[in-house]
């Protein structure tokens, strides 16, 4: 039996709470959306309605953080934690003998806890193994890919050629190497039918959608239909799911008490997200603050933004506050519940650092704190900043500007914070999950 988990102060913090609202949960997480692919966040040429309208009826969060890849990315989101202290690499492979170690609490899991149902739609990416799915990781039901779509049978990789792109239902492979083009059209529709087969009680819809990882594909309805060509396509067409999804939870009447979260794990491949520099794999803006949006009519403000500290990590203490889940002080978390920055009008600060972890060995690279964000050394697998260099967010968001020679005071501080942190998140790192032995 798996224990839930919390740090004291928030426990604290929790125990002290109304009583819990217990929203429906519906996390769209798109893989590999860059900071300006969507229009709420700068797109000019990709047309978002849907997304648009999400942030006319929700809150725009301006600094929301995952990191620079897909597996470490999504073991910060699944725990609450930075991916090094639940020892999740950059990107697991098919056939890799770890995986997200089931003795971890996923948010699944805090939300069964309160009987809450649970799917996840899409790409998975925390290990293949059987004792690794989602379906071993608190979720009822699962349909999806369990890594990414780029990992076809016949590539080679470190354990040799890749099988054929599996596409599971539960844990049993139902086709392989499948149409990519009907991905985003499939999750949507099997997540329209888990919303409608689960409308009479608290859901947990996890729709972790395979686009717009390459290779792009969007069915015929989108394909060839966008001013931006291929990516363009498929932006528009995980809009349309949003919509699909926006229109099934107002047919059942259940949008004013569901949380709607639209982000994605990793800025753009290969394409800039302006006024941020860099792109995935980087530690830079571009690589790791992302879209993201929220919307919960009557407790978040309408068309409100919001440039407070924020990510991945800090979304399960948030749902176990939402829910009313128990959880176990002992465990320690890197997420705070941020829960007062869904609803107050002009929330406080829930956290004002954020520690940017890189490369395959997921390497401490950079911390930010306030305002101020300093790069610490070590060469990561794309663009680094030279070991020292600093940058004032609020003055320069493109990082265009080292400024350390003005601050030195402000270097050495954000590094005793970097070595302070990274020295205590190494002394409690937790194992990775290992293949049972056949």
């Amino acid at each position: 039996m798996k224990f839930l988990a919390f740090i004291p102060i928030l426990a604290a913090g929790f125990l002290a709470a109304a009583e819990p609202l217990r929203p429906n949960v519906v996390l769209f997480f798109i893989d590999d959306m860059g900071y300006a692919d969507i229009g709420p966040f700068g797109n000019k040429d990709v047309r978002t309605p849907h997304l648009d309208k999400l942030a006319t009826q929700g809150r725009k969060f301006t600094s929301y953080y995952a990191t620079p890849v897909c597996s470490m990315s999504r073991a910060s989101l699944m725990t609450g934690c930075y991916n090094t202290r639940v020892s999740i690499p950059g990107v697991l492979f098919p056939g890799d003998k770890i995986g997200l170690n089931p003795a971890e609490t996923t948010i699944a899991e805090v939300f069964k806890s309160k009987g809450y149902a649970t799917t996840c739609i899409g790409k998975w990416h925390l290990g293949d193994a059987p004792q690794f799915l989602p379906t071993r990781q608190g979720f009822d039901e699962y349909f999806g890919l369990p890594y990414s779509n780029d990992m076809l049978g016949g590539r080679k990789h470190g354990n040799g050629p890749m099988p054929p792109l599996p596409l599971y239902r539960g844990e049993t492979v139902i086709e392989t190497e499948p149409d990519q083009s009907q991905f985003t059209r499939r999750y949507t529709e099997e997540a329209v039918k888990f919303i409608k087969a689960k409308k009479d009680q608290p859901f947990f819809l996890y729709l972790p959608h395979t686009m717009i990882h390459e290779p792009l594909a969007a069915s015929a309805d989108f394909k060839g239909k966008s001013k931006a060509g291929p990516i363009g396509d498929t932006i528009e067409e995980i809009d349309w799911s949003v919509g699909q999804v926006l229109a099934v939870l107002d047919e059942l009447k259940l949008a004013d008490n569901t949380l709607v979260i639209f982000t994605s794990d990793n800025g753009a491949d290969r394409r800039p997200a302006p006024p941020l520099r860099g792109s995935k794999a980087s530690c830079f803006e571009g690589g790791v603050r992302e879209p993201c949006l929220m919307r919960w009519p009557g407790k978040i403000p309408a068309g409100t933004t919001c440039d407070q500290i924020l990510g991945n990590i800090d979304l399960l203490p948030t749902f176990a506050k939402l829910s009313g889940a128990t959880l176990d002080p002992d465990r320690l978390l890197d997420g705070k519940d941020i829960s007062s920055l869904l609803t107050e009008a002009s929330p406080a600060a829930v956290r004002d650092t954020h520690l940017y972890y890189g490369g395959g060995m997921s390497k401490l690279m950079a911390i930010r704190q306030g305002d101020w964000k300093l790069f610490l050394g070590g060469k990561g697998p794309k663009e680094s900043a030279p070991n020292n260099a600093l940058y004032n967010l609020k003055e320069d968001l493109g990082e265009t500007t080292d400024v350390s020679a003005a601050h030195p005071d402000i270097v050495n501080r954000l590094r005793e914070e970097a070595a302070r942190r990274d020295a205590e998140i190494l002394a409690h790192k937790r194992p990775v999950g290992k293949l049972d032995a056949p």
